[in-house]
C-alpha cells in the first residue's frame, strides 16, 4: 500500500509540474489558431519568441494549440475549452480568434494579434482595460496603402475586385475604407464574395463580367485556406492581384504589403512573458507595428506579361524570382 501511495503522489506531482521544477506549478498557455497546422507558421514563431525569453514548452511552461481549420464554430469551441480548463493565458491569432476568446472568458488574460482592437473589445490602445491586450495589425489603416501599391505596380488597372467573406464585420469596415480611397487612386472597387472553395470560380466569373482587371484579397481564415487556388485561378485568367499577407505572394499572388507576421507572432511572447511575471492586461498598451514589408513575386509578373515598375522593386523588402 505504501508503495502504491508513493507512485500516486509521483504521478500527481509530475502532472502538476508538467516537466518543470518539482513543486512549482507550470503555467499553461492556450493558443487559438484559426487555420490549419500545415499552413500556420505563427505558432512556431510564437514558441521561438517564448524560448528567447527563457520559456521552454514542456519545461517551465505548457503551450497548447487548438486549430480551427477555418471553421468559426470550431474556433469558438476551442476558446470555450481553454476557458473551461482555466489556462493562465489565451493567445489569439487574428480577429476571429480574438472575438471567440473574448466571448469565452472575461477573466482569463487574452493576448492577441487582431486586425483592429477597436471592435468593441478594448477601451483604447493606451489603456485597453479588461482582460485583453496585444498587437494591432492595423488593417483599416493599411488597406488604402495596399490598394495604392497594386495601382502603382500595375498602372493600367481601372477596376479592382475585392475578394471578401460576406457577413464578416471587419471586411465591411475595410470595404468602406477602400471605397473612400478608390477615387483618389483613380480606380473603381467591386466587393466580391468568396465564400467557400466551391464558389471561387463563380467569384472570378463575377469579376470578369464586371470588367475587373485586378483583384485584392482581404485575409480571413477561410479565405487564407484557399490562397493557392486563388493564385492559380487568377493566373489562368491573367489577373494581377494583391494581398495583405506575404503567404499569398508565396502562393503566386503578385504582391503584398503589410506587417511582418513572423515578427508579430514572436512579439506576442513579450506580452505573455510580462503577464506571467505579474503584469495586468488592462495596464499593457496595445502595440501598433512600425515596420511594414512589401513582397513582390516577379515570377507571377512574368507569367502575366507585366513589367513591375522600378519604384516598386526599389522599395520591395523581398522579391521572389
Amino acid at each position: 500500500m505504501r508503495r502504491l501511495i508513493v507512485v500516486l503522489v509521483a504521478i500527481l506531482t509530475a502532472g502538476a509540474t508538467a516537466g518543470g521544477v518539482a513543486g512549482q506549478r507550470v503555467p499553461r498557455i492556450g493558443v487559438l489558431v484559426p487555420g490549419s497546422p500545415e499552413r500556420e507558421q505563427g505558432l512556431e514563431d510564437f514558441r521561438e519568441g517564448m524560448r528567447s525569453l527563457g520559456w521552454t514548452d514542456q519545461s517551465n511552461v505548457s503551450i497548447e494549440a487548438r486549430f480551427a481549420n477555418g471553421d468559426p464554430a470550431l474556433l469558438s469551441a476551442n476558446a470555450a475549452e481553454f476557458a473551461a480548463a482555466k489556462v493562465d493565458v489565451i493567445v489569439a491569432f487574428a480577429t476571429l480568434a480574438t472575438q471567440a476568446a473574448h466571448q469565452a472568458t472575461s477573466t482569463i488574460t487574452i493576448v492577441t494579434s487582431a486586425g483592429d482592437p477597436y471592435y468593441g473589445l478594448v477601451a483604447s490602445l493606451a489603456r485597453p482595460g479588461g482582460n485583453l491586450t496585444g498587437l494591432s495589425v492595423m488593417w483599416p489603416d493599411l488597406v488604402a496603402k495596399q490598394l495604392e501599391m497594386l495601382k502603382e505596380a500595375v498602372p493600367s488597372v481601372g477596376k479592382v475586385g475585392i475578394l471578401l467573406q460576406p457577413g464578416h464585420a471587419p471586411h465591411a469596415q475595410l470595404m468602406t475604407e477602400l471605397e473612400r480611397a478608390a477615387p483618389t487612386l483613380g480606380v473603381g472597387v467591386l466587393p466580391v464574395a468568396v465564400g467557400t472553395g466551391r464558389d471561387l470560380p463563380h467569384s472570378f466569373d463575377e469579376m470578369s463580367e464586371a470588367g475587373v482587371d485586378a483583384y485584392f484579397v482581404l485575409n480571413e481564415p477561410r479565405t487564407d485556406a484557399m490562397r493557392d487556388d486563388i493564385a492559380a485561378i487568377a493566373l489562368r485568367r491573367r489577373l494581377p492581384g494583391a494581398a495583405q499577407q506575404r503567404q499569398y505572394v508565396d502562393a503566386g499572388v503578385l504582391l503584398s504589403y503589410g506587417v511582418n507576421f513572423s515578427a508579430l507572432h514572436r512579439r506576442l511572447a513579450v506580452y505573455v512573458d510580462k503577464i506571467l511575471k505579474g503584469a495586468k492586461p488592462a495596464d499593457l498598451p496595445v502595440e501598433q507595428p512600425t515596420k511594414f514589408e512589401l513582397v513582390v513575386n516577379l515570377n507571377t509578373a512574368k507569367a502575366l506579361g507585366l513589367t513591375v515598375p522600378p519604384s516598386i522593386l526599389a522599395r520591395a523588402d523581398e522579391v521572389i524570382e
